[in-house]
């Protein structure tokens, strides 16, 4: 058991309101002992670690300042929340954190009425706080009671549309509300573009530096035009420390910036603006991710997401493997169509890192683009790459692409623009739980004319499937892949392109067949060696493609089998709906064939371990043995586990 940090003044808080009983002093204390907890608590089960150290002070002070959870207080994402559990009545269950039936790692509506909104992917914090702060000027009514609504928002959240869409929106309403832009020159990456240069301005000249040599006791700088209304408190503020012009353009008021990490600036001011505020308001706050964790602020990403680690090193306890992981073998094999193609170039949303494409910067820097968290630009921007002659890859988790579809339709299929999408995190991802699973893009993809639809069973057919992507000028092309270590196959040394729409044959049997689609193939061989030993042999087929699909294939399975069953970790209207209607259209049904789908059911998965969410989801091997063996009338006495 690892040994737990002493905490006096936190196990005196059952909830926020407790905040209220505290001294200054004792609330800085405070501070400090929440920031140990959440180290200890996240080296046990792992997480996202820098978001949270990062906004320590500004979670105590938000909650001893505004009055939860009347007041909503909405985290944008919500991986910083951890500490904001622990201080809203979950600190016995925060060593549950993204373990089977524990806490969420992100905020959950129906976690606790502390989480008024749930998130998990950015940049929907203010059009929430805006609905908020309308429904309760328009006598909405909830248990809880509506008060004001606080939004915290990053830098790199920031920088997506949707929050300018909603701070336009708010400016006009002039609801009364509170963004706090944390600002901490880091999203999972290195924030990109001109807004976070802008944001830099704000800050790195002298007139911040002095500004918070001045505020230690931030009050003296405040009384006379804080009496006098918030908008001269803003004024006075802005003549410190430069100004947000562009804020005050969308008709926010705006104090800062402060630094976040002292509570002797953010009480006072926060205090001022509950008091004082009208309209709209932003509270521009500084702060460093991984702040007060030393290997947290050592790492490149600032801790930003950990496995289980030591607390005194900061190692991580990772299990070795000895096969490569998928977004690795994504990574090499795009570097190497690159090296031989200068038009292939890449495109990312914020996540160079966990799409493997900071291999490609490094390599290929002028042809390698993070647009920041704009899915929807990235997307429109790979169709004109396309129709300018480039071979763009744009690399995306499925969970987030779902938020570039419209581009996806409008930009790129209706055009039949060549952009080559690579689908990282495919299926059911473990403890980021149902917000991150990548569910449904085999369903929202194979539906629009034109495009080609590929899942690599492993990471050798991954390293096909990324050849065929760069060969293929007809049309937009899209391939998925796991989160997590491959499968251990033997890997190519080159990459071949595919037949397109042509899947393989696995192994013949005879009676039923089973159509694999993506990497339940491996679970797939586990159950017919269980099936082996009652005698039953099935056919097995890799289908490559879910579109177009292999037709002579399938038609061939369904005419030389009793049964054809197929799988895949996507959706319900995927692929098995898809081969449904070629069965159909050929009137296979009518001559007997006994057809099943297995895919992911009509639900959200809660977070847990991938394996055990497979389970849950039925899609496991001993589920497709027992799939089999209720297709053939075989008596199933029991479920093997």
């Amino acid at each position: 058991m690892t040994d737990r940090p002493k905490t006096p003044l936190l196990d005196k808080v059952q909830t926020p309101a407790d905040l209220k009983r505290f001294s200054d002093a004792e609330l800085r204390q405070l501070a400090d002992e929440l920031r140990a907890e959440t180290v200890s608590a996240v080296s046990v089960t792992g997480g996202h670690l820098g978001a949270g150290l990062g906004v320590v002070e500004l979670t105590v002070a938000l909650h001893a300042v505004f009055d939860t959870p009347r007041d909503k207080l909405i985290w944008d994402v919500g991986h910083q929340c951890y500490p904001h559990k622990i201080l809203t009545g979950r600190r016995d269950r925060i060593r549950t954190l993204r373990q089977k039936d524990g806490l969420s790692g992100f905020t959950k509506r129906s976690e606790s009425p502390y989480d008024p909104f749930g998130a998990a992917h950015s940049s929907t914090s203010i059009s929430a706080a805006l609905g908020f702060s309308v429904a309760r000027d328009l006598g909405g009514s909830i248990e809880s009671g509506l008060g004001d609504a606080i939004a915290v928002i990053g830098d790199g959240s920031m920088s997506a549309g949707m929050a300018f869409e909603a701070m336009n929106n708010a400016g006009h309403l002039q609801k009364r509300l509170f963004v706090i832009l944390n600002d901490n020159e880091m999203s999972i990456a290195p924030p990109v573009g001109a807004l976070s240069s802008y944001l830099s301005r704000l800050y790195a000249g002298d007139p911040f530096q002095e500004f918070k040599a001045a505020a230690k006791g931030a009050v003296s700088l405040l009384p006379p035009p804080f009496r006098d209304g918030a908008k001269r408190a803003k004024d006075l503020l802005k003549g410190f420390a430069v100004g947000g012009t562009l804020f005050e353009a969308l008709g926010f008021s705006y104090v800062g910036p402060i630094d976040g990490h002292d509570l002797d600036q953010l009480l006072p001011v926060l205090r001022t603006v509950k008091a004082r505020a009208t309209g709209p308001m932003l509270i521009h706050v500084i702060t460093k991710k991984g702040k007060g964790y030393a290997p947290a602020e050592a790492a490149r990403d600032k801790g930003h997401a950990t496995a289980k680690f030591d607390v005194l090193t900061g190692i991580q306890k990772k299990t070795p493997s000895n096969a490569p992981s998928y977004t690795s073998v994504f990574a090499r094999a795009l570097l190497d169509e690159a090296s031989r193609d200068s038009r292939i170039c890449a495109v990312t949303a914020a996540m160079p890192d966990g799409t493997g494409l900071n291999l490609f910067a490094e390599r290929y820097p002028s042809r390698c683009f993070d647009v920041g968290i704009a899915e929807q630009h990235g997307v429109t921007f790979s169709a004109a790459l396309a129709a300018g002659g480039m071979r763009p890859f744009c690399a995306m988790y499925s969970t987030f692409l779902q938020r570039g579809y419209d581009q996806v339709v409008h930009d790129v299929a209706i055009q039949r623009l060549p952009v080559r999408f690579a689908i990282d995190r495919a299926g059911l991802v473990g403890a980021d739980g149902a917000t991150h699973a990548g569910a449904f893009d085999v369903a929202f993809l194979a539906n629009l004319p034109g495009f080609v639809v590929m899942a690599a069973a492993d990471e050798a057919e991954l390293v096909h499937m990324v050849a065929t992507a760069a060969a293929h000028d007809d049309g937009p092309i899209a391939f998925r892949f796991p989160r997590g270590d491959g499968t251990g196959v033997t890997m190519p040394e080159r990459g071949a392109p595919l037949e397109i729409g042509k899947g393989r044959m696995i192994q013949q049997g005879k009676r039923v067949a089973i159509l694999s689609f993506g990497t339940r193939l491996s679970e797939v061989m586990t159950a017919c060696e269980g099936l082996a030993a009652r005698g039953i042999t099935p056919t097995v087929a890799d289908a490559r493609f879910a579109k177009p699909l292999d037709r002579d294939l399938i038609l061939q399975l369904a005419a030389n089998h009793e049964a054809l069953i197929t799988i895949e970790e996507g959706a319900v209207g995927g692929f098995g709906s898809h081969v449904a209607q070629l069965l159909s259209d050929e009137g296979v049904f009518d001559r007997g064939l006994r057809f099943r789908t297995m895919v992911l059911p009509d639900t959200f998965i809660d977070h847990s371990s991938p394996e055990d969410m497979y389970a849950t989801a039925g899609l496991n091997a001993a589920d497709i043995e027992t799939k089999v063996l209720q297709v053939l009338g075989v008596e199933v006495l029991a479920r093997r586990v």
